[in-house]
């Protein structure tokens, strides 16, 4: 059986606004179904441990997904939802990959998170995994701190600077993703279109652009471990 570990943001607060974020709920839900419809076995965690704030934006009508309605009647995955492990303490030699989902949160937490950023390091060393969507790849930003050269060259995705302007987003947030992955010298890929699915994998590495990428980032996770694949 294939052990997944999927860390979630414990972020809400956002700059500028009284708006709330957190975590993108498909983002979560719909990877999480791929993943226990594989027959794997999903960890969650995040920084503070516990229940993780929802983007209420990720609960309207026009965002809900097939996955977020499965989960609303799952009580076992509510129940693994409200009670996160908190990030110290785990290790990458008890999982076979890591999953980031997105919402805003990761771009002030997990991209400051050193236990986060020594499990990123960990899988990679290790040869395994590590799978980000939308704002996820956000936790890559301390990684590449803690491994200078961590990203240089590597081609991946994430949530556009066109998608954060299109959202009303840009002046609430510290910095735009796509901005900072390149400083870090990743080679930034996205769709023509914003808010398209767009999945990047390159080696260890697969991330996904936007909230309708996360089931196929978690699909593309899912063929690299089956078929012990790194391209």
């Amino acid at each position: 059986m294939k052990r997944i570990l999927m860390i979630l943001t414990s972020h809400q607060q956002m700059e500028n606004t009284d708006s709330k974020t957190g975590v993108w709920l498909g983002e979560f839900t719909d990877p999480y179904y791929e993943f226990i419809d594989q027959g794997y076995q999903v960890t969650l965690a995040s920084p503070l441990g516990g229940k993780p704030p929802v983007d209420t934006m990720s609960e309207l009508t026009e965002h809900i997904t097939g996955a977020n309605r499965r989960f609303a009647a799952d009580e076992f995955a509510q129940s693994a939802f409200n009670h996160t492990h908190m990030l110290v303490g785990l290790s990458a030699a008890d999982f076979d990959a890591v999953f980031f989902p997105g919402g805003h949160g990761p771009v002030w937490d997990l991209a400051y998170d050193e236990t986060s950023a020594r499990l990123i390091k960990e899988f990679f060393d290790a040869h395994k995994p590590v799978a980000a969507v939308c704002h996820g790849p956000a936790a890559l930003i301390k990684a590449a701190e803690l491994v200078p050269g961590l990203l240089a060259g590597k081609r991946l995705t994430g949530f556009t600077n066109a998608e954060e302007h299109l959202v009303g987003r840009a002046d609430n947030i510290p910095y735009k993703l796509e901005d900072k992955l390149i400083e870090l010298g990743a080679d930034f890929k996205s769709a023509l279109v914003p808010f398209f699915s767009h999945v990047e994998t390159d080696g260890l590495l697969i991330t996904g652009q936007n909230p309708l990428s996360a089931g196929p980032v978690a699909k593309e996770l899912i063929k690299v471990l089956e078929n012990d694949v790194v391209n």
